[in-house]
């Protein structure tokens, strides 16, 4: 039976708005994520592993995928374009769209996620859950930043329990709970006085951005493939202690 709409990235609101109507009792599944399913061996080896979670994900679960909602633009990446493709004619029902709003002023949003006092992969699975549930968190409790993230998900969010609460989000997830995932503007700023890990997926383009940050404001680069080294870790917790 046909019971799930997959999703990467951050669809339009109101795709996944319509489809909630269309399909009420169907549920929304992250092709981002890593569920463990089955390997597909169609990817090159040294390849962005959320790609790979999305072909994966989506082979797997294609006898009871209704759809996909498939962001292919600036709000995600050229990767999600081929593998949308690839999709559409490996049988899929494919809904490609680009979310590449502008932010109307960068420096005056309400972001209580990012600035709240959760832990930071607290933080992080809130905003990616929130893309479909599209909850109100602005009674959460603030914090000083004492540290920022740079960055988009990472594959391993065990990574993010190495950072102290008092640290605020930025990159791509602080676009996506500002809702405006394209605007580049928005996922470039980082507040200059907080020291920040620019952090990117291993062979993903986004790598040059975190690179180009980390140097320009004297930040912690760092990327990483499935799941966290150990000498990764150890960077992150040194820059957290020195800094």
């Amino acid at each position: 039976m046909k019971d799930i709409i997959g999703f990467w990235g951050y669809p339009r609101i109101e795709l996944i708005e319509d489809m909630k109507k269309k399909y009420p009792n169907a549920k929304f599944i992250d092709l981002d994520i890593d569920f463990n399913y089955p390997k597909q061996n169609s990817t090159p080896e040294a390849y962005c592993v959320i790609i790979k979670n999305i072909l994966n994900n989506a082979l797997y679960l294609k006898e009871r995928i209704i759809l996909i909602l498939a962001p292919i633009g600036k709000d995600k990446c050229d990767s999600a374009f081929f593998v949308s493709e690839i999709l559409k004619k490996q049988g899929f029902n494919i809904i490609q769209s680009t979310f590449e709003d502008k932010c109307p002023n960068i420096n005056n949003l309400s972001l209580p996620i990012c600035k709240s006092n959760l832990s930071l992969r607290e933080k992080i699975e809130i905003i990616t859950k929130n893309i479909i549930e599209q909850k109100d968190y602005s009674s959460l409790p603030q914090t000083k930043a004492r540290f920022g993230f740079w960055g988009v998900p990472p594959n391993d969010l065990s990574i993010l329990e190495l950072f102290p609460n008092e640290t605020e989000v930025f990159g791509w997830c602080r676009a996506v709970e500002a809702k405006y995932p394209g605007d580049f503007e928005l996922e470039m700023y980082v507040d200059k006085n907080i020291p920040t890990i620019f952090f990117a997926q291993s062979f993903c383009s986004k790598n040059y951005l975190a690179k180009y940050l980390a140097d320009k404001y004297q930040g912690l680069y760092i990327d990483i493939d499935s799941t966290p080294t150990n000498s990764a870790k150890a960077k992150i917790e040194a820059f957290l202690k020195l800094r």
